[in-house]
């Protein structure tokens, strides 16, 4: 076991190495076109992503397919090992499509249970802004899980289809914590805090939560709340108390939520390509998806992880990012 972790960590030490060789040769002379390929297939050239194409058409222009698939999260999720949920990346893909001249529409396919409030305010900016800045139709395609912040994102676009088995709704905020103060006691582990005021330590894991704090963190729940309303109300144009209704954390299906006004139609991706071309009128667009690079950091992922199993540090890490203080969300949890 341990000679094929050596192995495997000795092929992604040379693959790094032949990385920054190409990179540097690569930029030396533009005769090695060899070193160059090799640069570029280990992502050395600095591009982040690029289309794939989906459907060719007729020659008038094309629509893009962005996809959100993860936990929306600031961070990459993917790191090293893995790939994974990338912020920044989504954000750059729709200023690429925005700013593309070929591109007419959008569809973004969401697959996510959510995640931060802040992101998920971020990427619902940029719906509207390729809306309304730049006049470019976005079309909402829910995949298996398109829940909280996963319709948070998808309540400004112009249409929403969901399969009739999607999991959608959860609408509403969440922030919890864990709370370890008597096991940490039982094993004679205890927690000393020196702190400048009252609430500094406030949803600390190693004690109760006082009346004072809850009150404190219930107030920012509510206001996140009441903007996850407005979202709602703006987007689906729908009465404010028939959002209440609705906005209980409940789930729903794909059905439930065309039944209740919270999607336009059901169906599959295939479904809304058909359907966004069609109410464009340019044509046969063509249909491309932006697909992240492999670079670097994946491919050697993609070696280790043949040999190394990670699944139970990521998942302490994911405990520990989990429990880093107070965090809001709009986030499903199952």
């Amino acid at each position: 076991m341990y000679g094929k972790r050596w192995i495997a960590l000795g092929v992604a030490a040379a693959l790094f190495l032949v990385s920054i060789a190409a990179g540097i040769i690569g930029n030396g002379s533009e005769e090695n076109e060899m070193a160059s390929g090799v640069g570029s297939f280990l992502g050395v050239s600095g591009e982040k992503f690029h289309e794939n194409i989906l459907e060719e058409g007729d020659g008038t222009g094309k629509i893009a397919v962005i996809h959100l698939s993860g936990v929306i999260q600031s961070e990459p999720s993917g790191g090293l090992l893995a790939a994974g949920y990338d912020h920044q990346l989504l954000l750059e893909q729709f200023d690429h499509a925005a700013e593309d001249s070929d591109v007419h529409g959008i569809i973004l396919r969401v697959n996510t249970p959510g995640g931060g409030v802040v992101e998920s305010d971020e990427i619902h900016d940029k719906v509207l802004e390729v809306q309304e800045e730049f006049g470019k139709p976005v079309y909402v395609s829910m995949a298996g899980t398109a829940a909280s912040g996963g319709y948070y994102v998808a309540a400004p676009a112009e249409k929403i289809m969901a399969n009739a088995q999607t999991l959608t709704g959860s609408l509403g905020v969440i922030m919890q914590s864990i709370n370890y103060g008597e096991l940490a006691e039982e094993w004679g582990v205890k927690t000393e805090v020196i702190k400048s005021g009252e609430f500094k330590d406030i949803m600390s894991s190693t004690r109760d939560m006082t009346d004072a704090e809850r009150d404190i963190l219930q107030a920012l729940v509510d206001e996140a709340y009441e903007q996850f309303v407005d979202v709602i109300e703006n987007g689906r144009d729908l009465d404010r108390d028939e959002v209440y209704e609705l906005a209980d954390g409940r789930v729903y299906t794909g059905s439930q939520a065309l039944d209740l006004g919270l999607i336009d139609g059901v169906g599959h991706l295939d479904d809304t390509i058909e359907e966004l071309i069609a109410d464009i009128g340019r044509g046969q667009l063509s249909v491309v998806e932006y697909e992240a690079d492999l670079g670097f950091p994946s491919f050697l992922g993609v070696a280790i992880q043949e040999m190394i199993s990670n699944q139970q540090l990521s998942e302490v890490k994911g405990f520990l990012q989990q429990n880093q203080g107070p965090q809001l969300k709009f986030l499903y949890t199952d």
